[in-house]
């Protein structure tokens, strides 16, 4: 896959941690309709590491904040915002009460499918990486609209020459991390710039990203799809930003 890691980041991940917990991060906002669901898929799928799922409900207003109360278990944890403030602020909310050694981050829409895990946790778990992406290009999805398309690709290739790398997917939601890659990186976003924050940061970072083939079942606006293309050119601003700017 694109841009496998190597040890070529800096560091040595031949000594393969021995990881216990993996951290999902859920943001939600709006989420009625699918929410029960995910969360049943993500308790269903069989890992070779304990989970914990934090779902950080940014606001909700359409009843979800009436059904997550009923899920919470010794898995599942709820995290609540009094109002809405965006993905990346629900993510940081979720990282600051992450306990795992592994940390994911999942939608709550089902446009990304929890037994895709088990994929991105192998190059982890057999220390060929730190960082894994899953891929909406190179395995089974529904086809996006052409304009969404030609923007999640501009903005990959916008990455690739920014960042000296070969992303085929920067946009994704399935990033998995070792913690301590995270570790002394301030994630600022409040919306869905936290994707090329978080990929600007680790890649300036000098750590490579492996990238496995993932399926995708991508939604339409009628059917609660929230990123629009104004958030588009606030990706390309962030990853602009981070490629010049000396602070963190």
């Amino acid at each position: 896959m694109a841009d496998a890691s190597d040890g070529s980041d800096g560091s040595d991940i031949s000594d393969v941690p021995d990881y216990r917990l993996l951290s999902v991060i859920v943001p939600v906002f709006n989420e009625r309709n699918t929410v029960a669901e995910i969360i049943r898929r993500m308790r269903a799928v069989e890992l070779p590491v304990d989970r914990e799922i934090i779902v950080v409900d940014d606001g909700s207003s359409d009843g979800t904040e009436k059904v997550l109360p009923t899920l919470e278990d010794s898995t599942v944890r709820l995290i609540r915002h009094p109002g809405n403030r965006g993905k990346g602020a629900a993510i940081r909310t979720g990282l600051e009460g992450a306990r795992g050694d592994l940390v994911l981050i999942q939608d709550a829409d089902l446009e990304y499918d929890p037994e895709d895990w088990p994929k991105l946790l192998a190059p982890v778990l057999r220390g060929k990486a730190r960082v894994v992406y899953g891929s909406r290009f190179t395995g089974e999805h529904t086809n996006l609209l052409y304009l969404h398309w030609i923007g999640n690709k501009f903005l990959s290739l916008v990455t690739n020459i920014l960042y000296n790398t070969t992303l085929s997917d920067m946009e994704t939601c399935y990033k998995l991390f070792d913690r301590r890659v995270l570790d002394g990186i301030t994630i600022r976003a409040e919306r869905f710039e936290f994707e090329p924050e978080i990929t600007a940061k680790v890649l300036r970072r000098g750590h490579r990203i492996y990238e496995v083939p993932i399926s995708y079942a991508g939604r339409e606006f009628h059917e609660g799809k929230k990123i629009t293309w104004r958030d588009g050119f606030g990706a390309l601003r962030t990853l602009v930003r981070y490629r010049f700017w000396t602070g963190d």
